[in-house]
């Protein structure tokens, strides 16, 4: 792929949040979870970790603790992204927790590079009750849900969402 293959790639992604009622086969799964393991991470210590969903109470439980978005709810695949602050804490201290937050949002993304690579579509979903999800999927104290990614096969938006343009977000040597 050059670089202008890349551009495309990374333009012809968009949030999907109508999914069909199938099933994410599990070799896409496993290429997705392969992707997100050759995410850089802070001192390789690889700071997250993700929870698999499918089962369907699952699914509306987390859906409850998103607000009520029901694309949560309707996706067959949810993947919980954890930032792991034991694993970056032994090495860093206070300043693991960063890290490890870092950790989880790269490996995330990369999860849905890679689904969308398998021509899967993704809703990013970061607006939840932390302490809700925690419950509801057993998470240890030291880890911290991130993001729910939802994952399947289904109706992209119409048009693309406009962004803004890149000169918006660029400073140079300083603000």
């Amino acid at each position: 792929m050059d670089s202008s293959e890349f551009h495309e790639f990374l333009l012809s992604r968009s949030s999907v949040r109508e999914f069909r009622d199938e099933p994410v086969p599990e070799v896409d799964i496993t290429y997705i979870l392969d992707c997100a393991s050759t995410a850089p991470s802070a001192g390789n210590l690889e700071a997250w970790d993700v929870v698999l969903v499918t089962g369907r109470d699952i699914r509306e439980q987390l859906s409850d603790a998103a607000y009520g978005q029901e694309h949560v709810r309707d996706a067959p695949l949810l993947l919980v992204v954890c930032a792991n602050y034991v694993r970056s804490m032994s090495q860093y201290g206070e300043r693991g927790i960063l890290f490890a937050l870092q950790d989880a949002t790269i490996a995330c993304t990369y999860m849905m590079l890679a689904a969308h690579a398998r021509r899967l579509h993704s809703c990013w979903v970061g607006a939840f009750v932390e302490e809700d999800v925690r419950t509801v999927l057993g998470l240890p104290a030291h880890v911290r849900p991130v993001a729910i990614l939802c994952v399947g096969r289904g109706h992209p938006p119409g048009r693309l969402t406009e962004r803004l343009p890149v000169g918006e977000h660029v400073h140079s040597n300083a603000w």
